[in-house]
């Protein structure tokens, strides 16, 4: 039986914890809750001690254990922490051990998920980004809070992810049997940079947040993911990252990956044209304005879906400002795919460089499936369940 630690930090998210210890139990897994001080005054350790595999510490003294957090640092298969708040978060990327928690994470070699819960202003902080991006680049795995209502009445991103969000993140750790095991998928994320000269190039403003949330929550679903990306943003540890910048070098590295490749998505915003020649150096505006002719990129996608295996699935995603679901359905017809992800990038809240998305799903079946506003990476979910399905598999049953 699988053993995982617990840790629930003082926020108003504390509650979810409960669902979360309940749903692990259920899944077979022994939970062992850990509750720091903060925590307490939202929900009380009878509570986990009533529901977990063991009863809940809330102490590095006074119990019957002399020294508890090595015990439990040693033993864990598996350290989560739900809500992690700001303060706990500043403090283990310090280094700072000064209660039962925080010793624990430092006196354990297991792998550590923390699932950040705040107020959108703390969690956009620079601080607490940099304090995730030294945890992130330590092997430690972040689950993003999702965007919705805060305490407060407020909205906005820092919403503690979905209790079973989380519980399907731990299973994917400790290596459970998941929809999408011994499946490759190939992932491509941001917009593509077609230069004009050494500084200048014809781009986009992708930010590359929807290619890369599909990338976590495959590998999380258990695929072995490859990413091919123009971004550097942070993601999962064991993601295979392929650094590119043009088209013409997305395109030779998506195709030599593609015909190993379970599923290929192509979340990228690939740029339609380029310059006819780059510049080898600056371009001086004392030579006034220059003619810069343009040529079409390689497509991509097109390629991709002419050289479509048996089995094998393939996904379009179209960034429209109009007729979102006349043009999306002609894309998906020309390009040869089996689904096709329409986005209305005009939208202020679901195009590019935000956290959140809505789209269209249309599928070479006729299929049309329309979702709400929801954070990118519970699109990217809703996207890889319709990818499952394809390939075979579901993500429906199971433990959550």
């Amino acid at each position: 039986m699988p053993r995982v630690v617990l840790g629930v930090c003082g926020g108003i998210a504390a509650y979810k914890a409960v669902e979360v210890c309940r749903l692990l139990v259920d899944a077979g897994v022994h939970v062992a809750p850990i509750l720091t001080d903060d925590a307490q005054r939202f929900i009380g350790e009878l509570t986990f001690s009533a529901l977990a595999s063991e009863p809940a510490r809330t102490s590095l003294f006074g119990g019957p254990e002399p020294i508890p957090h090595t015990r439990l640092g040693q033993s864990a298969d598996l350290v989560v922490v739900a809500p992690a708040t700001a303060k706990l978060l500043g403090k283990y990327a310090a280094g700072i051990s000064d209660d039962l928690l925080t010793a624990t994470l430092l006196a354990t070699r297991a792998p550590v998920l923390v699932c950040p819960a705040m107020h959108t202003e703390m969690w956009e902080h620079a601080a607490v980004q940099e304090n995730l991006t030294t945890l992130r680049r330590r092997g430690v795995h972040v689950l993003d809070p999702e965007s919705g209502r805060l305490a407060g009445g407020d909205s906005g991103a820092g919403r503690l992810a979905a209790p079973p969000r989380i519980v399907e993140t731990v299973l994917g750790l400790l290596g459970g049997d998941h929809p999408l095991t011994g499946r490759t998928i190939v992932v491509t994320a941001s917009g593509t940079r077609e230069p004009i000269d050494p500084v200048r190039f014809v781009g986009n403003r992708s930010s590359g947040k929807m290619g890369h949330a599909l990338a976590n929550v495959a590998q999380r679903l258990g695929a072995r993911v490859v990413l091919v990306t123009t971004a550097s943003q942070p993601v999962d540890t064991g993601i295979e990252i392929v650094a590119v910048e043009t088209a013409q070098e997305m395109y030779d590295a998506v195709m030599v990956r593609a015909p190993g490749a379970d599923a290929v998505i192509m979340a990228a915003a690939v740029a339609d044209f380029r310059p006819k020649g780059a510049h080898e150096q600056k371009i001086k505006k004392a030579n006034g304005v220059p003619d810069i002719v343009l040529e079409p990129t390689v497509d991509i996608l097109a390629a991709l879906g002419a050289a479509k295996l048996p089995g094998q699935v393939v996904v379009g995603f179209a960034a429209e400002t109009e007729r979102l679901a006349e043009n999306a359905a002609a894309k998906l017809a020309a390009k040869h795919v089996d689904l096709m992800v329409a986005n209305d990038v005009s939208a202020p809240d679901a195009g590019f460089e935000v956290d959140t998305n809505r789209a269209l799903l249309l599928g070479a079946d006729g299929s049309v499936e329309a979702t709400g506003l929801q954070s990118k990476e519970a699109l990217a979910r809703y996207v890889l369940e319709r990818v499952a399905t394809l390939l075979g598999g579901s993500l429906g049953g199971g433990a959550v």
